[in-house]
């Protein structure tokens, strides 16, 4: 089994920064993409970045935010930079793994973590 946690969420005001964490524990034999998205309130979860071969990001979040990711600490960052009202929602990291047990491949998700943007 295996389990994502995140940190690093929490509120603050326009123009500020803020860094998310996610760890992933567990039986794990590979990694192939880790990454990042995002539900606001009513609304669809959406990609925010993600990086497996290449990098990717949301056009919405290009330029401000970082994505980072460490496969010797199986963590996955994102450095959100010049905050927005529009980003505040709930984080959710993700992975897709290889378990070392089975030698299947999975999706797995953090529970997740909000980010409010408010002055």
């Amino acid at each position: 089994q295996v389990h994502m946690v995140e940190s690093g969420g929490g509120l603050v005001q326009p123009g500020e920064s803020l860094r998310l964490s996610c760890v992933a524990s567990g039986s794990i034999r590979s990694i192939y993409r880790m990454g990042w998205y995002r539900q606001a309130p009513g609304k669809d979860r959406e990609l925010v970045a993600q990086v497996d071969e290449t990098t990717t990001y949301a056009d919405s979040v290009k330029g401000r935010f970082t994505v980072s990711r460490d496969d010797a600490q199986r963590t996955v960052s994102l450095q959100m930079n010049n905050l927005k009202p529009e980003d505040t929602a709930v984080y959710f990291c993700n992975g897709n793994f290889q378990s070392a047990d089975s030698g299947l491949w999975g999706v797995y998700w953090g529970q997740g973590t909000l980010v409010t943007v408010s002055s």
